[in-house]
C-alpha cells in the first residue's frame, strides 16, 4: 500500500468487506470529535456504522479519575473494557473513524501501548465505507466476552515529567499535531484554564500535512518523508508526539510508523495538560 514501511498498519475497504465473515477481524467505530463540533460519536455510531463493527469510546476507555480528558487507563482496566467487547489477543483489529484520520489513530496506538499489534487502521476511515457503496448498519452487536490480556509498554508514553526532562536534554524532538495558530497562540484554546502557546522547543506539524484531505488518507511514503523533513524532523532524534489531548499526535505517530520509524512516543496529557499547568513554561 503506496510503499509504506509498515503496510500492515492500514487496511483498505476492499480488505475489510472480503472479511467482515472472518470470526478473528474485529471492527471497531473509534470516533471522537471535538467538543466545539457539537458531534458525537457515539449517537453517529447508532445511527449507522460497518455491519458488525462495535464501539470504542475513547473518553470512557479512559483513567476517568484523571482531570484530564482520555488519558491512559490502567492495562486492568483496558483489558477489560476490550475482552466486554469480544475482542481477544487473538484477534485482528480494524478501527476506523468517521472522518478517516482523526480518532482512530489514537485506539490503534492504544492497542500497540497495551502489547496488541494485530491492529490496522481501516484507511479512508467510514467516509470511505460508504463512498465505496458498501453496506451500513444500525444494529448494536452483542458479542460474547472475550479474555484479552493487556501488557503495557511505558516506552509508547510519555508524561509532563518526561517532556520537561527531555526538553532539558535535548534527548527528543518535541512535535505538535496543531493547527499553526494554536501552537502560535495567536488563538485562544477552547478548553478552560489553558493558556495559548506551545511547549518550549517544540516543533509544529499540523496532522493535516500528512494526509490527504479529501479522502482522508495518509499521503505516500514518500511525500509522508519530505512533509516530515519540511517541518525539521530530525531522522537520528526520537520523538515526543502532541496536540491539544493526545489524540491527533497519535496521527504523527502512525505517520512515522507507516515510515518504519518506530522511536517515537505519545505525550498523553499534550497541550491541555501543559497549557494548564502552574509550573511549565509557555513559547509563543
Amino acid at each position: 500500500m503506496t510503499d509504506y514501511a509498515n503496510p500492515d498498519a492500514l487496511v483498505d475497504v476492499a480488505w475489510l468487506a472480503a472479511h467482515l465473515d472472518d470470526p478473528s477481524v474485529k471492527t471497531l467505530d473509534s470516533s471522537w470529535h471535538l467538543p466545539p463540533t457539537g458531534r458525537d460519536g457515539r449517537s453517529e455510531y447508532n445511527a449507522a456504522h460497518i455491519p458488525g463493527a462495535g464501539y470504542f469510546d475513547i473518553d470512557a476507555t479512559s483513567d476517568t479519575a484523571s482531570p484530564l480528558p482520555h488519558m491512559l487507563p490502567s492495562p486492568e482496566a483496558f483489558a477489560d473494557a476490550i475482552g466486554g467487547l469480544g475482542i481477544g489477543n487473538g484477534d485482528h483489529v480494524i478501527v476506523y473513524d468517521a472522518e478517516g484520520l482523526f480518532s482512530a489513530p489514537r485506539v490503534w496506538w492504544m492497542f500497540r501501548v497495551f502489547g496488541h499489534d494485530r491492529v490496522s487502521l481501516l484507511s479512508g476511515g467510514f467516509r470511505a465505507w460508504r463512498a465505496a457503496g458498501q453496506s451500513v448498519s444500525a444494529a448494536t452487536p452483542s458479542p460474547a466476552p472475550a479474555r484479552f490480556e493487556a501488557a503495557f509498554r511505558p516506552r509508547m508514553v510519555r508524561s509532563l515529567a518526561d517532556v520537561q526532562a527531555t526538553i532539558d536534554s535535548g534527548a527528543e524532538q518535541v512535535i505538535d499535531a496543531r493547527a499553526a495558530d494554536r501552537f502560535a497562540g495567536t488563538t485562544p484554546e477552547f478548553r478552560p484554564g489553558v493558556r495559548a502557546g506551545h511547549i518550549p522547543g517544540s516543533t509544529n506539524l499540523p496532522f493535516q500535512q500528512l494526509t490527504e484531505p479529501a479522502t482522508g488518507t495518509f499521503l505516500p511514503a514518500a511525500e509522508l518523508e519530505i512533509a516530515l523533513a519540511s517541518a525539521g524532523v530530525d531522522p537520528a532524534k526520537p520523538v515526543v508526539t502532541s496536540c491539544g489531548s493526545g489524540v491527533t499526535a497519535c496521527i504523527l505517530g502512525l505517520g512515522l510508523h507507516l515510515t518504519g520509524r518506530d522511536d517515537w512516543a505519545v505525550y498523553d496529557g499534550s497541550w491541555t495538560e501543559w497549557g494548564s499547568h502552574p509550573d511549565t513554561t509557555v513559547e509563543t
